[in-house]
């Protein structure tokens, strides 16, 4: 029997999704739990699952459209069934078609440079700006592709993933591939400054959810703030211990151990492993460590669900896993959703010490920088001493500063002497 898939609502305050892109072709066969579509919402590009099994009878929506949640989006029937599109539809109206605007523009320089060839369908001239999907962004960033090189295929010239994918594996990637950062570095702007000319740029839905986000968190939640230094010596020689003879993908980070450690850390403070809504303080019974992701075009959280339950290889791998679907925008609702305690973890750029805004309704976020060797002063001696810092920043309406205190030297027990945490 004919299915109508509709536009999922993918938070609470979705309202409205763009149709990046289809990942069936009408007539292809799915099967339920078979990811149907490409989704950006406000706050990440989302892969979404067929909630049926069958063939793929038609496309209600263009690619890179924007429609209401709840709006028709495709049919799906069993194979060599005979669907009546307008009485299946009923009352349901399609939805109009609204082309999504570009979510960031990035600027190139108005005349090209002697002896390159002509700007590519996918670059406005009006503007100056380069159309692109979210998807192919992640992805030209991940590999130093410099889209101003491409053609883009999309409606309207918009450079879409399978352009990117094509530079990458024809002759012209050694054109549109950019030279590589250090390692270590993340990979530079695509956006160059031109000296004496102004740049535009289009505010992404994740920039502007971000912002609106963190502004009514920092006007409406009482903050407090707490730092602590911590002695990460012999964590730093069980994590070397650890990855001796490991491959480069299979090492566990600094950041894997403070996951764990938090995460067992949280169970003993139930107060700040907790949300508040407008009648009640909610104590969950699961902890999920939410994990800053830095995009090109913002920050997105990944959650790594019942982190107290998983070990430190578990946690990496599922950390890593996660973050790279967050690059590549192939990431689920659920990899987002759920969070009751976030880490911001801003120590690979060499951070010693930063304050970060708490993620509503979340109680408190963690923010950590980076181990560094220090001098230190042990019964009198001076000498040189691993030491990592971190900041608590909590709701002063959930919890208070002794209780986030005593969480704070909790969490040393883990830190300080982490064979607790194996």
């Amino acid at each position: 029997m004919a299915e109508i898939i509709e536009m999922p609502k993918l938070g609470f305050d979705m309202a409205e999704g763009t149709l990046v892109k289809w990942l069936k072709d009408e007539g292809e066969k799915i099967e339920k739990g078979d990811m149907l579509a490409d989704i950006e919402t406000d706050k990440a590009t989302l892969q979404v699952e067929s909630s049926a099994s069958g063939v793929v009878l038609k496309h209600l929506v263009e690619a890179n459209t924007t429609v209401p949640i709840a709006s028709p989006i495709a049919v799906i029937a069993t194979e060599g069934e005979q669907v009546d599109l307008e009485q299946l539809l009923g009352g349901k109206a399609l939805p109009a078609a609204k082309a999504a605007q570009p979510q960031e523009s990035q600027p190139i320089p108005s005349a090209p440079a002697p002896g390159s060839t002509a700007a590519s369908a996918s670059v406005s001239q009006e503007s100056g700006f380069i159309k692109a999907s979210p998807v192919a962004k992640a992805i030209a960033a991940d590999k130093a592709v410099n889209l101003a090189a491409l053609n883009g295929s999309g409606p309207g010239g918009r450079i879409v993933k399978r352009d990117v994918e094509a530079a990458l594996q024809s002759g012209s990637a050694s054109q549109a591939v950019q030279s590589s950062p250090a390692p270590g570095m993340p990979a530079p702007a695509q956006a160059q400054i031109i000296p004496g000319q102004d740049t535009r740029i289009s505010i992404s839905r994740l920039r502007g959810a971000i912002g609106k986000r963190m502004q009514e968190s920092n006007q409406n939640i009482p903050h407090f703030f707490l730092t602590r230094s911590y002695d990460v010596g012999s964590l730093m020689q069980m994590r070397k211990q650890m990855n001796e003879g490991r491959d480069k993908g299979n090492k566990v980070s600094v950041n894997d151990f403070v996951v764990r450690a938090i995460a067992l850390a949280l169970r003993q403070f139930p107060n700040i492993n907790a949300s508040i809504s407008e009648q009640e303080i909610i104590q969950h019974g699961n902890i999920n460590v939410g994990v800053a992701v830095a995009l090109d075009n913002g920050l997105l959280t990944v959650v790594v669900k019942n982190a107290d339950q998983k070990d430190l290889d578990q946690i990496g791998w599922e950390t890593g896993q996660l973050s790279q679907r967050a690059r590549d925008g192939k990431l689920r609702n659920e990899d987002i959703e759920g969070s009751t305690f976030t880490i911001s973890n801003l120590g690979m750029y060499g951070i010693e010490e930063f304050s970060a805004i708490v993620n509503p309704p979340e109680a408190a976020i963690l923010a950590v920088g980076s181990a560094q060797q220090v001098p230190v002063v042990e019964d009198g001696a001076l000498k040189t001493g691993w030491r990592m810092k971190a900041t608590l920043s909590a709701d002063h309406r959930i919890t208070d500063g002794a209780e986030a205190a005593r969480f704070m030297q909790h969490l040393a027990l883990y830190l300080e002497q982490p064979w607790r945490l194996v």
